[in-house]
């Protein structure tokens, strides 16, 4: 089962975006080429298990959110984009009114009532008071298989509430199968089946549901087909819940009960760019207006003030290239642009650094650079030497040299997004 107090539980990678900078070393390195707002898992990540350096770019563009809310740590479940942009920050919202709370014995007693028949162990939960959750070890008789729910708020209407619900993109997971449906009420449910692993390296796969109300209550289901998320062996060949046993499960009332009695001062407001994201451009396209001429932008990612990528060949092989714009970013400058960090003419501090790419993905590699100007205003881009960062090598180094990425992140035209 997922340790409630030291696994972080991805629930929503906002603050991954903010707090990537804060540590330094191979944890950094892991969470960036994984690409997974593991900021998770995003958490960050939406949790505070992000560790640093680039790992803000990779986390971006999964598009599920791995972090918990006040970057507290939580159940198991990994994923949940991450959003595109700042993180959103827990205030007080003085309009609003919760409902009677919930404990976290009540959330379990409607776990092991919504589920099918069988066997519900190792079950825990927490209360509406901090971050709530129910999760367990089911077993149907079909094998062991961890299972959890996950009670959260966000925005309603917001650019965050719509990316919880919408499919990843592959550059960044691998998955077997997504899809997103809207509700007569207006709710929308995405049920994603993937994997522990963004490469599937292990076997383990995790099958998730989430469901974003127009209020903005945010309930996430996750299974495995594997008694934990994570250094357990594979039970099963699937997860027990079918898509249609998920939808059910995610859709009950009592767990939107619980998101009604979650404490006004956890309760997130939008990013500060939500109102203006409209009208600062798309990183994608800047992106690709930047590429060098000789390369073809094959793809690229979808409109985002604050994280972009594209797909570039120059002939020899796809290469990934992806960006992310922080506004301000001076209150980790210290710990993220230290001793090796190079000024530019301007004042713009760089950070230049090769490493392995994703864990267990034969052969790639991952260049950054990380820009920081006197404003605070951070851009990091990084380039791969294949089309994804969860498929192997294509290519013996990225389209880029670091002299033109270096390039790239500091063109003015980044002073006008994020």
């Amino acid at each position: 089962m997922p340790d409630a107090d030291n696994d972080a539980f991805e629930e929503r990678f906002a603050h991954a975006l903010r707090d990537a900078g804060a540590t330094l070393g191979s944890a950094r390195q892991d969470l960036a080429a994984a690409g997974e707002v593991r900021g998770r898992r995003l958490r960050a990540r939406r949790r505070a298990a992000v560790a640093g350096g680039v790992a803000g770019v990779a986390l971006v563009g999964l598009g599920v959110t791995f972090v918990l809310p006040g970057g507290q740590d939580g159940p198991g479940a990994r994923q949940r984009p991450a959003a595109g942009g700042p993180a959103a920050r827990t205030t007080p919202v003085a309009s609003e009114s919760a409902a009677p709370a919930v404990s976290g014995e009540e959330l379990v007693r409607t776990l092991r009532k919504l589920l099918p028949q069988g066997e519900l162990s190792n079950a825990e939960g927490r209360g509406t008071d901090d971050h709530p959750y129910a999760a367990g070890v089911f077993d149907d008789g079909r094998g062991e298989a961890a299972v959890s729910v996950s009670v959260n708020r966000v925005p309603a209407g917001t650019q965050e509430a719509r990316q919880n619900t919408e499919c990843p993109d592959k550059v960044f997971i691998a998955y077997d199968s997504c899809g997103t449906t809207k509700l007569p009420d207006g709710s929308a449910v995405m049920i994603l089946k993937g994997y522990e692993y963004p490469n599937s390296r292990s076997g383990t796969k995790l099958w998730r549901a989430e469901l974003v109300t127009p209020t903005g209550q945010h309930i996430s289901a996750q299974e495995w087909n594997a008694a934990a998320e994570k250094d357990k062996p594979v039970t099963r060949d699937e997860p027990p819940l079918s898509a249609a046993r998920l939808t059910s499960l995610v859709t009950a009332p009592q767990w939107r009960a619980a998101a009604d009695a979650i404490p006004l001062d956890q309760r997130p407001k939008p990013a500060p760019n939500e109102t203006s994201a409209a009208h600062t451009g798309s990183v994608s396209a800047t992106l690709a207006r930047l590429a060098p001429s000789g390369t073809k932008v094959v793809s690229k990612g979808s409109a985002d003030p604050g994280f972009g990528y594209v797909v570039l060949d120059d002939g020899k092989g796809a290469s990934l290239v992806q960006l992310n714009v922080q506004p301000d970013m001076r209150d980790v400058e210290s710990q993220l642009f230290g001793e090796g960090a190079r000024t530019l003419p301007d004042g713009t501090k760089v950070v230049t650094r090769k490493s392995p790419g994703e864990k267990g993905i034969e052969g790639i590699v991952m260049w950054t650079v990380d820009t920081i100007r006197p404003d605070g205003r951070r851009v990091v881009i990084s380039a791969f030497n294949s089309g994804a960062q969860n498929t192997p090598a294509t290519r013996e180094a990225p389209a880029l040299t670091m002299s033109r990425l270096e390039k790239i992140a500091t063109d003015p035209k980044w002073l006008k997004l994020g």
